[in-house]
């Protein structure tokens, strides 16, 4: 589905990924590990296209997307979920749904979808964004992401800063979506057991250079928290 080969990006003159290679199975996980600084946001921003590689190819189900613009590879079915709950703060919950579906013709219908996997987003939907909790808000910013029907969703630390309830309701869904089929996950996360019981893949992330990779599963936790812990 997505493959990412030989990858050297950074900004400006500060190069942060060192020859990274990392595929994202059709249907499947993918799961980025490493500590922070290490590189995982700046993989994600190259994989979408908000930064351009000094070297290396994108593919994205076949197609070399090495060179299109962001909104190009959306069209082609990625989209992102940065690190952060982001949101249009000064919209409702309904109206930052309704931007993503204006001009799709199932938009009514993907609306009703992405609401159906985080119901409490129905109990908010005339609450302004910037009035939600972090969690509340990575549920919409997950919402908004699931609109554009996409065949690839790109995930950075989508758990982090949220309470504990929240946290596992926002797994419990992400395992869901990838379990039922249609969609495939890169995701960048730092808490160990989640990434290991969702992934199929995972890479270990350090200093711009991956140091390992494998199978995912309870069974390869273990060798993750080896590795993260040098």
């Amino acid at each position: 589905m997505l493959e990412l080969n030989d990858i050297r990006a950074g900004y400006d003159r500060s190069p942060v990924l060192h020859g990274v290679s990392v595929s994202v199975p059709k249907d499947g996980v993918a799961a980025v590990l490493g500590h922070n600084g290490a590189g995982k946001s700046t993989l994600l921003r190259t994989a979408v296209g908000l930064i351009r590689p000094k070297a290396g190819t994108i593919r994205f189900d076949g197609e070399d997307v090495t060179r299109l613009s962001p909104h190009q590879r959306v069209a082609r079915g990625m989209a992102y979920v940065p690190q952060g709950q982001q949101s249009f703060p000064h919209l409702t919950t309904a109206e930052n749904l309704q931007l993503v579906a204006d001009g799709r013709r199932d938009g009514k219908e993907a609306i009703a979808e992405a609401l159906d996997l985080f119901p409490v987003l129905r109990e908010l939907s005339s609450r302004r964004a910037g009035l939600l909790s972090g969690g509340q808000r990575q549920q919409l910013a997950l919402a908004r992401a699931l609109v554009t029907r996409p065949r690839l969703l790109l995930l950075d630390e989508p758990t982090e800063g949220i309470q504990p309830s929240v946290v596992a309701e926002i797994e419990e869904t992400i395992l869901a979506l990838a379990r039922r089929g249609g969609l495939s996950v890169l995701l960048v996360e730092q808490h160990v057991g989640f990434a290991m019981r969702a992934a199929d893949r995972y890479h270990v992330l350090e200093a711009g250079r991956i140091t390992s990779s494998g199978t995912g599963g309870a069974e390869s936790e273990q060798a993750v928290r080896a590795a993260l812990s040098v």
